[in-house]
């Protein structure tokens, strides 16, 4: 997505989680200890993935996409489908994006990816519009 920026991956402290869980450090019960609202917006508006559950390896992992910013008022901190969050980058001139990983199984949860979106991100020569319709000023092509 081209207005992502700003991205803080936590793939570092969820591979510290699992040694610590697997060494016995820390138990599996506190870290599958996601919330029912979490694991219904897992089943109504997260995307599945490939990948097991590194605790249970029942179930595949479910990522949840959780969208906070001023102009979204009072539906901040709502969950939705990677296909809306393009419209909502255009839409919107900032907002955070928090996705987490989920197993609807056995309760993992792990924040993994957070990143801003928005149209702040766009020179003042690339305009929403400009990348609906696909055309870019020679400007804004040289800077890629």
């Amino acid at each position: 997505m081209r207005t992502q920026r700003q991205v803080v991956d936590y793939s570092l402290q969820r591979r510290s989680v699992l040694r610590d869980v697997r060494n016995g450090q820390i138990s599996a019960l506190e870290v599958c200890d996601a919330s029912p609202y979490l694991k219904n917006a897992a089943t109504f508006h997260g995307e599945p993935t490939d990948e097991r559950c590194p605790i249970c390896r029942v179930d595949n992992l479910t990522l949840v996409h959780y969208v906070y910013g001023d102009e979204l008022k009072n539906s901040a901190g709502q969950a939705h489908k990677a296909a809306e969050l393009p419209v909502l980058a255009m839409t919107l001139r900032e907002c955070q994006v928090f996705v987490v990983e989920v197993c609807r199984s056995c309760s993992w949860n792990h924040l993994i990816e957070r990143y801003v979106l928005g149209r702040d991100a766009l020179g003042e020569d690339e305009s929403p519009m400009q990348w609906k319709t696909g055309s870019v000023s020679q400007a804004g092509e040289a800077r890629r």
